[in-house]
């Protein structure tokens, strides 16, 4: 099954970036570049996603909108990231 998700990226002091994932609770990984912030990025969302369905939880719903709490950062980048979940065997 694929699942669209937005992404917060910002890029942190030290040159490398965090993402989050707003319409999945406690979400987040990081990357040393922003390709690499991405890939994990859907790592994360993938075992976050596995996880549901270990528990028999349906994946929640991308949200409609975000808000972006910057902090300190000066920018941040948003993104949609289609994963695609393995179906479990039979």
């Amino acid at each position: 099954m694929k699942q669209t998700y937005t992404v917060v990226v910002v890029p942190e002091r030290d040159g490398r970036y965090s993402v989050t994932v707003p319409a999945l609770n406690d979400c987040a990984t990081f990357g040393e570049s922003l390709p690499e912030a991405l890939s994990m990025a859907e790592e994360a969302i993938l075992a976050y996603l596995d996880g549901l369905q270990a528990l028999g939880k349906p994946p929640p719903p991308d949200l409609q909108a975000v808000t972006i709490d910057l902090g300190k950062a000066p920018e941040a980048s948003v993104y949609r990231l289609t994963v695609e979940e393995e179906m479990p065997v039979a």
